[in-house]
């Protein structure tokens, strides 16, 4: 019997990425996405249109009462302008959502739980070790180690791209074949991606990287 897993999906890259991984290794994903009250909700909406694709098992979960706690981010303040430029220290610290990834891993390993699956996947990847504390694997190290205790029934967290970046990230998804026209990167929820933002630019550097143009269409 193929086991089943929770995969944290958020429609970008790196998590469709992940849910074809687990898909590859044989696995029932139960997809899991959450409106946290970002920005905008066109990664909400990819994610839906794949998993109906895919006739995968998809949660939508609102959670975005929680901007009444965590604030001061440009992911979930739109009075906050999106910084411009390359991921660095100094003008992407404003996109931090503070204690993200803790209470989205708390939640999905809940639900692996209620569910009977022994793993949570989740795309942290080394590119975001600098920016995000939430992403490097100490801290995937030390949620393991709650959720170990956590509950009767113990579930791993397992992040496949922890120690690889965007461009190996998009190396392996194509070479499962995958159709990145079916994710959003882009901070900003335009009909365009804006190709400015940090997000934009690590994602066409990617591409760049493995001698592919990207099929998301661009302002610039």
């Amino acid at each position: 019997m193929k086991k089943k897993v929770v995969v944290i999906y958020s429609g970008g890259m790196d998590s469709y990425t992940v849910l074809h991984k687990a898909i590859e290794e044989g696995l029932i994903p139960f997809a899991l996405t959450f409106n946290y009250g970002q920005r905008h909700i066109k990664e909400i909406d990819v994610a839906r249109d794949v998993c109906l694709h895919l006739n995968i098992n998809h949660k939508i979960i609102d959670i975005s009462s929680i901007n009444e706690l965590i604030g001061g981010s440009s992911l979930t303040n739109t009075e906050i302008e999106v910084s411009t430029g390359e991921y660095e220290n100094d003008n992407m610290i404003n996109t931090i959502v503070p204690n993200r990834n803790m209470i989205l891993l708390s939640m999905a390993i809940g639900y692996a739980v209620s569910i009977g699956a022994e793993k949570v996947y989740y795309g942290a990847h080394s590119g975001d070790h600098e920016i995000y504390p939430d992403c490097r694997p100490i801290f995937v190290e030390k949620m393991n180690a709650v959720a170990a205790v956590a509950n009767y029934e113990e579930v791993s967290i397992y992040s496949p791209y922890l120690n690889s970046d965007k461009i190996g990230i998009l190396k392996d998804g194509l070479r499962m074949g995958l159709d990145y026209s079916k994710t959003w990167t882009c901070y900003n929820g335009r009909e365009k991606s804006c190709g400015i933002c940090a997000s934009c630019i690590e994602r066409l550097d990617a591409f760049a990287k493995n001698a592919l143009s990207d099929p998301l269409a661009y302002e610039i």
